[in-house]
């Protein structure tokens, strides 16, 4: 079986949600607010708040 490509074109992608501008509303919001929106920005953020309050720097 081959695989399915989402375009006919290699290394091209679509991302409705780029197309629709929900990835740059959400990173404004994140700038903003101070607080992330992915996963891996959480977990940054957390990790550095409980490093601080051990170190108590």
């Amino acid at each position: 079986m081959t695989k399915r490509r989402s375009t006919p074109i290699p290394g091209l992608s679509f991302s409705w949600k780029r197309a629709l501008g929900i990835t740059k509303a959400k990173q404004k919001i994140a700038r903003t607010v101070g607080i992330p929106t992915t996963k891996q920005g959480m977990e940054r953020k957390v990790g550095s708040f409980v490093m601080k309050k051990l170190l108590g720097k």
